[in-house]
């Protein structure tokens, strides 16, 4: 594939946007990281998805404008037939997906690369890196999930502040407010974002699984709703072969080997 390139270790694999010079997600290019994410989803030896960005400027730097024109009629046909589109499809397709996934941040991350970066469990910032939602300085408003991922993560007032000014923060600041859980040298990220998905690999991946769900299903639940799904998914996971052999694996004082049964 031209754009997306997977390498793997272990239970890990580290998928690689390459779109040079800043990585723009273009139609193409979000077809094939679909389709990439799809086939990793469905392969047992993979536990834990890093995403990064070729080169040294972006993660990714938005979405490809020069295809914005050419937009419009695609983008009224996907609105009356009810379908999502472009970075929303693929964010709904990693929502679903039983492996999690780390970014793995660098340089620019702004507009729909920040929209992708939020559609992952965790991430991982360069020190260096510049997040931020520039849709509003195009007359725009964020389309891939930045007035409803951004919020939820940070705030009201601050995912107000990103998209009514479009202006960038630092890695620093994006901490601060937990748009990122980690910030390390550049030259450590890679090494930082692929230690996290190695330790989550390691983990019961029916586990892994039921916390992704309830993660999605269940934020905008009242609480007592939340905890009733949150008893459901403990009594899955106990009553699990996985659950059976951590179980096992405590009393007995060794490694739990588990098989996402």
């Amino acid at each position: 594939m031209p754009f997306i390139s997977t390498e793997q270790d272990g239970a890990v694999a580290v998928v690689t946007i390459d779109n040079p010079p800043m990585n723009a997600l273009s139609a193409p290019l979000l077809e094939e990281l679909e389709a990439e994410v799809e086939r990793l989803d469905a392969d047992d030896a993979v536990r834990a998805i890093v995403l990064k960005g070729a080169g040294e400027r972006a993660f990714v730097a938005g979405a490809d404008i020069k295809e914005f024109p050419s937009l419009r009629e695609a983008v009224e046909e996907a609105h009356e037939g009810g379908s999502a589109r472009g970075i929303q499809k693929l964010g709904a397709r990693m929502d679903a997906a039983r492996t999690p996934f780390v970014a793995a941040i660098h340089g620019f991350c702004l507009g729909g690369g920040l929209e992708l970066a939020m559609c992952c469990d965790l991430r991982v910032a360069a020190a260096s890196a510049q997040l931020g939602q520039p849709e509003i300085k195009l007359g725009l408003i964020p389309g891939g999930g930045g007035t409803q991922r951004l919020p939820r993560l940070i705030g009201f007032g601050r995912a107000q502040l990103l998209n009514m000014t479009g202006d960038f923060i630092d890695a620093a600041t994006a901490y601060d407010w937990g748009l990122v859980e980690k910030v390390v040298p550049p030259e450590e990220l890679l090494e930082a974002a692929f230690t996290i998905a190695r330790a989550i690999a390691a983990r019961s991946p029916v586990s892994i699984g039921v916390l992704r769900e309830l993660a999605c299903t269940t934020r905008d639940l009242p609480l007592e709703e939340g905890l009733r799904r949150e008893a459901d998914g403990f009594r899955r996971c106990l009553a699990s072969e996985d659950g059976a052999e951590g179980v096992a694996a405590f009393i007995e004082k060794r490694e739990p080997q588990f098989t996402g049964r």
